[in-house]
């Protein structure tokens, strides 16, 4: 009997296994398009008829991406590969959001300069791939606006709250993208789909970070603008009178697929934006390579149609390595902070004072010191995280709460101290996050202290049993010395897929962001939190991307025939390496110099990026080359590029990409010296007779030079080359903590200076 009970048992976990491995999951499907039989009127119906049962699938691709996305088994799939007009097959994934002194602090003035050249990016269509928007907020305004430009051909669809009179001459249209979201939801994932308790099916905002993200690049002017009393004052975006267009692609808590924003992409390209805005990431750690990012193939349809894409470099800093979003078509943003903070102090019974930050804005302490407790003394990691329902109402009831970051929203930690009684929360970090700190919205008093003043805090703890403390608040202060630093979270270099394409491209404002919000919840954004506010503050390089997409929209409206990569080009070449205390930027994780891993190029100042000099262009021919130069096939260059391609017979070099920055990758077992030689094309956008002289930095042990020294333009000639070559000897190449050294290259025309970062690294061969 027992055996006949096993060899049963057995057989139902086989079965089980056989049907989890025969569950639909949504794929992406790249199609060869001119493999189409003449016999089938669209595309759709080949597909249907040969790959795929009409109800599975979801979205038909035929403008940055040709093919379609399906729920199918692996069965299915792997048969589908098979097929000769296939090119690619790969699985659906969720990604994740990285999530009113900003202009002025990008260099941009009312009466002058880029905002009067550009008339604010009038203009400029800026698609915004998010969460929605909140349409009757005042930063999203027609009032004065002209007609929306005719080239415009998108729409506005409507749905739960939302109706066409919600788009206007400011909003010129709105989609949503929900088919690959429900579609996981149904097959193993987030059980219902979209959660209409909480979620609006339609391009209605109900998370709050598209709304802050589209002010952020185009609100208009909001006066009196300010969050619960924090940051008074104007609000508005880079670009002002910039047009939006509306992608919803992200849901509330519940992230965003592939399959969906590579729709979003699409329809953006058809729809005529000029600009792409979208501050979503992996979420992973792991960067795809580019023929299985549909972001990257999805901008790269853009960009090779004009169109500017910017996007977020991730919040896995400071770990090395961490940026994403390595796309060389994309520009990549870290962030940084402002010179505007929220200071507020921890008062110890013993009388020393600590400094942190908050925005909390409820009733102060007043002074009133209360005992102070640190859950984590138990050894239990939930119990020092403050995770929810892992708080012991006795033991922090009436007291001030230490509790260390990670694992869950810092706010989350704050309501989980003020359900289980405690008055007040000291939020600590730890190791990882250093001394980098953002504001929060707390639900109750609540101060986020550096890993340094945190440890302090325990030690006082564990040292007195009487210990206590209060928090003073201090409001808002402005010319915060120094200012940027580059923000710990903000992801860093070196680039994880292709190491010689130097990433981020650069940093933009990414730290306690004041920007529009959603009226469909909170500050927290926490479901309990019932509170109302007009404005809130963020930090993330998902705030610091739509300054750039707000620049670029300015850039365009100034320069129409100007490239997508001569804008980043003269946003690189003109950045900032010197904070406000004129000293060169430092990094917020260590308190030392930052270096080009850090920041790319420098920190966006966009007064000087309007006249740039010179740019490194880049066509889509190049692109090619690069993806030839990496050893991508033309099968599967064309997954990302559309039509087939042929690479040379002569491999071309990735570090020959006309960037406007240069790696020099050299392998850690070579003796003696080493050469590597660089090719670069400059284009002059100032005036026809210009000279640029050579100035270089070379970085410490390495010897560059560059022929020619002096690069005379004309009317006649207006693109000139030069050759780079950096040599190392390995015996006196002495690299820093982050495995490189870092130097420059400039050409200056007494005017201007275009300037161009070197770094000089060692691998290990493969």
């Amino acid at each position: 009997m027992a055996s006949l009970f096993l060899q049963l048992f057995f057989f139902l976990v086989s079965v089980t296994q056989i049907l989890a491995d025969q569950t639909a999951k949504t794929y992406i499907i790249r199609v060869d398009s001119e493999s189409k039989p003449s016999i089938f009127p669209t595309h759709y119906h080949w597909y249907t008829s040969e790959f795929s049962e009409p109800t599975s699938i979801l979205h038909v691709y035929d403008t940055v991406f040709h093919g379609f996305s399906a729920s199918l088994t692996p069965s299915q799939a792997a048969s589908v590969l098979k097929h000769p007009s296939i090119l690619a097959v790969f699985e659906d994934r969720r990604r994740h959001l990285h999530t009113t002194r900003s202009p002025q602090f990008l260099g941009l003035r009312n009466q002058r300069g880029l905002w009067s050249e550009s008339d604010y990016g009038s203009d400029v269509i800026i698609g915004i791939f998010d969460t929605g928007i909140w349409p009757e907020h005042r930063s999203f305004s027609d009032l004065n606006l002209g007609p929306v430009p005719k080239r415009w051909k998108g729409v506005c669809n409507t749905g739960v709250k939302f109706t066409a009179k919600n788009c206007n001459r400011k909003i010129v249209g709105a989609r949503f993208f929900s088919k690959g979201h429900e579609a996981s939801s149904g097959l193993g994932g987030i059980a219902g789909g979209i959660n209409q308790t909480i979620e609006f099916k339609s391009p209605r905002d109900a998370d709050g970070h598209g709304t802050h993200t589209a002010s952020t690049a185009a609100g208009r002017y909001a006066f009196k603008a300010s969050m619960e009393g924090y940051a008074s004052g104007i609000a508005k975006g880079v670009a002002p009178k910039a047009r939006l267009a509306v992608y919803k692609v992200c849901w509330k808590n519940s992230g965003c697929f592939d399959s969906d924003i590579l729709a979003a992409f699409d329809a953006a390209v058809n729809d005529g934006v000029d600009v792409i805005s979208i501050s979503i990431g992996g979420g992973d750690g792991i960067s795809s390579p580019y023929y299985l990012d549909p972001i990257a193939i999805g901008a790269y349809g853009a960009v090779s149609r004009g169109i500017f894409v910017s996007s977020s470099a991730g919040n896995d800093g400071p770990n090395g390595m961490s940026v994403t979003n390595l796309a060389p078509w994309l520009t990549t943003v870290g962030g940084g902070t402002i010179d505007r903070d929220f200071p507020a102090d921890v008062i110890l019974g013993n009388g020393r004072k600590l400094s942190g930050v908050s925005l909390y804005a409820g009733a102060p302490l007043n002074g009133k010191m209360y005992p102070l407790v640190y859950p984590g003394k138990s050894g239990m990691l939930s119990d020092s995280l403050c995770m929810e329902n892992s708080i012991d109402p006795r033991l922090v009831k009436g007291k001030i709460v230490i509790c260390d970051r990670g694992s869950s929203p810092r706010v989350a930690k704050g309501l989980a101290v003020k359900k289980a009684g405690g008055v007040g929360m000291i939020l600590a970090n730890g190791v990882s996050n250093g001394e980098g700190l953002v504001g929060d919205a707390h639900l109750l008093p609540a101060c986020a202290v550096g890993s340094n003043e945190g440890d302090a805090i325990k030690a006082y703890i564990a040292s007195n049993p009487t210990a206590s403390a209060t928090m003073n608040f201090r409001g808002t202060v402005i010319g915060i010395k120094p200012a940027p630093v580059v923000a710990s979270f903000s992801g860093r270099g070196p680039n994880g897929l292709n190491p010689e394409i130097l990433k981020p491209d650069l940093i933009a404002p990414g730290v306690n962001i004041l920007a529009a919000w959603t009226d469909a919840v909170g500050p927290t954004g926490l479901d309990s939190d019932t509170r109302k506010t007009e404005f809130n503050i963020l930090s993330g390089t998902s705030m610091a991307c739509p300054h750039v997409s707000g620049a670029a929209a300015l850039l365009k409206s100034a320069h129409p025939d100007w490239s997508p990569a001569a804008i980043r080009s003269a946003m690189m070449t003109t950045a900032n390496l010197i904070d406000n205390s004129f000293k060169p930027m430092i990094d917020e994780s260590t308190g030392k110099p930052a270096t080009p891993y850090d920041f790319g190029a420098g920190h966006l100042n966009l007064d000087l990026a309007m006249d740039p000099g010179l740019v490194y262009d880049l066509t889509n021919n190049d692109y090619v080359s690069f993806l030839c130069a990496i050893a991508y096939g033309p099968k599967t260059i064309q997954v990302i590029t559309r039509s087939p391609v042929s690479c040379p017979m002569r491999k071309p070099m990735p570090e020959n990409l006309n960037y406007p920055s240069m790696a020099a990758l050299f392998p850690s077992s070579s003796n003696g010296v080493s050469s590597k030689t660089f090719f670069r094309t400059v284009t002059n956008v100032g005036e026809a007779n210009s000279v640029y002289r050579l100035k270089i930095e070379p970085p410490k042990g390495v010897i560059v030079t560059v022929k020619p020294g002096k690069l005379v333009f004309s009317e006649n000639v207006r693109k000139l080359s030069y050759y780079v070559t950096i040599s190392v000897d390995s015996k006196n190449l002495v690299l820093d903590n982050s495995g490189a050294v870092y130097g420059s290259l400039s050409w200056v025309d007494g005017r201007r200076v275009v300037r161009s970062p070197i770094v000089v690294t060692q691998i290990d061969p493969l």
